[in-house]
C-alpha cells in the first residue's frame, strides 16, 4: 500500500530547531528546521512484509530504535519545511515499497543477428573498396 500524508501524520513526531545559513537575524531568532521522525514499527499503514522492505533498504537513514529520521531546513518557514518534510518522507516510502516486476529472458530473433551481420559485411566490404589496389607480380 503506498503511504499518504494523512497516514504519515499520525504517526510522525517533529522535532524543531535552529537552522544554519542564510537568513540573517531570522535564523538566530527562529527554529525553522525540522526534523520528521517516523517510527517504521508502529506504522499502521504497513503490513510486516512492507516494514521488512523499508528496514532492509532505508537501512542507512533507521536508527536501533527503528526510526526514520528526515531533516528539512531549505526554507525559512518552519511550516513550509514541515511540508517539504511530508512529501520527502511520502517519495522516499513509496520507492522503498517500489518492486520492479521480473524481467522475462527471450531470445534474440533470428532476423535481427541477419541484419546486425549483413551491416558488419556492408561495413566491411565498404572499407574494402577504399583501400588501393594491390599489384600482383
Amino acid at each position: 500500500m503506498v503511504p499518504l500524508k494523512e497516514d504519515i501524520l499520525k504517526i510522525a513526531q517533529f522535532k524543531t530547531s535552529r537552522s544554519g545559513g542564510s537568513g540573517g537575524q531570522h535564523v538566530n531568532k527562529v527554529s525553522s528546521k525540522v526534523e520528521l521522525i517516523i517510527n517504521i514499527r508502529e506504522a499502521t499503514f504497513l503490513d510486516d512484509a512492507e516494514k521488512a522492505l523499508i528496514q532492509e533498504r532505508l537501512a542507512k537513514r533507521i536508527d536501533q530504535e527503528g526510526a526514520l529520521h528526515l531533516v528539512c531546513q531549505e526554507d525559512r518557514s518552519q511550516l513550509l519545511n514541515k511540508e517539504h518534510c511530508l512529501v520527502k518522507a511520502v517519495t522516499l516510502l513509496k520507492a522503498a515499497l517500489h518492486v520492479d516486476k521480473l524481467r522475462k529472458p527471450t531470445k534474440t530473433p533470428k532476423s535481427a543477428k541477419r541484419k546486425r551481420l549483413a551491416n558488419k559485411q556492408n561495413l566491411s566490404d565498404k572499407k574494402q573498396y577504399r583501400k588501393k589496389p594491390q599489384l600482383d607480380h
